[in-house]
């Protein structure tokens, strides 16, 4: 059962439900995003049934789920949710586009890459400072000296960081820093993280597995929003599969069906399922034609010498290409790119 409270609802009346489902043995837990609280119960319905909780100050609806992620259902809220970070929108009537380096290198490359993210419509910052690799002697990232050098080029460009943490131990740290915490691929279901990632205070950004099914994924949200944070963005970037052709298999009807089944917005990651530049621009034309909130894709000044990904990062003209690419399609479907903040609306 899920309680949804109304745009007036005060804190007391939130503390009174919790008192309330204790009161016949329940749990409840509160969780809230921008411009939401939702309360999911866990207990005796019929229990909740007779406390009359429609008629609790602050209350909107009550609803009986049969979803597993209850927080995160569709069937449990009233529209779409909308995400902002840094003052930029995820989902609603916009298209946002992420970009940056997937690794955060130096300053001159991180702010380089930051200036040809602007260029395209970019109105967020990727750029990781902490990287999960296979490889053990592959480039781990520059951990808090990374942070540092996005911090930097976030006062020089105005745009909000997105940036990966791989550890519960470092999620204060980076949350610090970061507008946006992104949960990568690898860790999807580490639940420690996932938890302390709902408890930081920030968005979060919530890629797909490469192994787990819709139903995992949206799972591994609930782990966020059951911390109390509903403002979770998911992320399809593609699932393992027989083919080998491209780095992953980009499951593109996974946007129409995340967004069937859950509020939340999802965007398209192009550059980690094609693993190719030249499959980027095409990847992110299906994404958007397909309903997706946004694209985030990996941008480097000079992808030949990059210490990771870079046969996929994007150049001037691909740049140029996307931008193209991603005004028109969004035209088409109504949804403008969402604009950077002013500099000063970006500082955390």
């Amino acid at each position: 059962m899920v309680i949804v409270m109304g745009p007036d609802a005060t804190p007391e009346d939130t503390d009174n439900l919790v008192e309330l489902a204790a009161s016949v043995g329940g749990e409840a837990y509160v969780t809230r995003g921008a411009g939401r609280t939702i309360i999911g119960l866990v207990g005796d319905v019929e229990r909740f049934a007779n406390l009359d909780l429609r008629a609790q100050p602050g209350v909107s609806d009550v609803r009986r789920t049969s979803a597993p992620y209850r927080l995160v259902s569709q069937e449990n809220a009233v529209s779409r949710s909308v995400v902002r970070v840094g003052g930029v929108p995820l989902g609603g009537d916009t298209t946002t586009v992420i970009a940056g380096p997937c690794a955060v290198e130096t300053p001159e490359q991180t702010l380089a890459a930051a200036r040809m993210a602007q260029e395209a419509g970019a109105s967020l910052l990727r750029g990781g400072a902490y990287k999960p690799r296979t490889s053990p002697y592959s480039f781990q990232g520059l951990g808090e000296a990374g942070l540092k050098i996005l911090s930097d080029v976030r006062d020089e460009t105005g745009l909000p960081i997105v940036t990966e943490v791989v550890d519960a131990a470092d999620v204060e740290l980076v949350a610090s820093h970061a507008d946006m915490l992104q949960i990568g691929a690898r860790n999807m279901q580490n639940f420690a993280l996932l938890h302390a990632a709902g408890e930081a205070g920030r968005p979060v950004l919530l890629k797909r597995g490469m192994t787990a099914t819709i139903e995992e994924w949206l799972m591994a949200a609930e782990h966020i929003a059951q911390r109390g944070n509903l403002d979770i963005v998911l992320c399809e970037r593609g699932i393992r599969t027989f083919e080998n052709a491209t780095r992953n298999t980009l499951d593109i009807s996974a946007v129409p069906v995340a967004q069937k089944l859950s509020h939340l917005p999802v965007i398209v990651d192009p550059s980690h399922s094609g693993g190719q530049r030249d499959l980027v621009l095409p990847l992110s034309r299906a994404a958007i034609a397909a309903g997706a909130d946004g694209v985030i894709v990996d941008v480097h000044p000079a992808p030949e010498t990059a210490l990771c990904d870079g046969p996929q990062a994007l150049v001037d003209a691909d740049l140029a290409e996307l931008a193209s690419a991603v005004r028109a399609l969004s035209g088409l479907l109504g949804r403008p790119l969402a604009a950077a903040p002013a500099p000063e609306a970006a500082v955390v």
